[in-house]
């Protein structure tokens, strides 16, 4: 499995404000916790590692292309 990169959802704007809504109200330290914990809850999600592993490279290179 190999990660979508298109447009896969019906509601991209609903999408969009739930994330902008979880870090309504935190500082940055909180905003960076609840980050990290949805990641690793998407992760678990998931489940593939080379998907996982694919999303974090994508990532990633846009401030370290080499990698």
């Amino acid at each position: 499995m190999s990660l979508k990169l298109d447009i896969n959802t019906t509601a991209p704007d609903d999408i969009y404000d739930s994330l902008i809504r979880m870090h309504e109200g935190l500082d940055d330290e909180q905003s960076a916790h609840v980050n990290a914990r949805m990641i690793l809850l998407l992760a678990n999600h998931i489940g593939d590692p080379a998907v996982i592993a694919e999303a974090a490279r994508i990532a990633r290179s846009a401030y370290a292309p080499d990698l």
